[in-house]
């Protein structure tokens, strides 16, 4: 019988180390679309930008309606439909858009 002094350490290499398993090509696809930004953008940035340049073209206040309004509540002629007032009270505390 041979005594080998090798035997031991290298057995107990082998056990210590565990093998990788190998990887597959879905895998590695896989990894490597993680690695990747990516962004899909929809048309709807355009109708957007389209929506904000007309908003920023209206004044902001209508000056001849307030006027107007304004004039006819110190005058006394300014007469609301009775019905559109209750409408609008009722939407305003039921919390809906009137």
């Amino acid at each position: 019988m041979r005594i080998d002094s090798t035997y031991g350490t290298q057995q107990a290499a082998e056990t210590n180390s565990s093998p990788k398993p190998a990887s597959t090509a879905a895998e590695s696809a896989a990894v490597h679309a993680l690695a990747e930004d990516q962004a899909q953008l929809s048309g709807t940035h355009v109708q957007v930008g389209a929506l904000v340049t007309q908003a920023l073209q209206l004044p902001e206040v209508r000056q001849e309606k307030v006027a107007a309004l304004r004039h006819a509540v110190e005058g006394g002629s300014y007469r609301p439909a009775v019905e559109k007032v209750a409408h609008a009270v009722i939407a305003h505390i039921s919390g809906a858009a009137a």
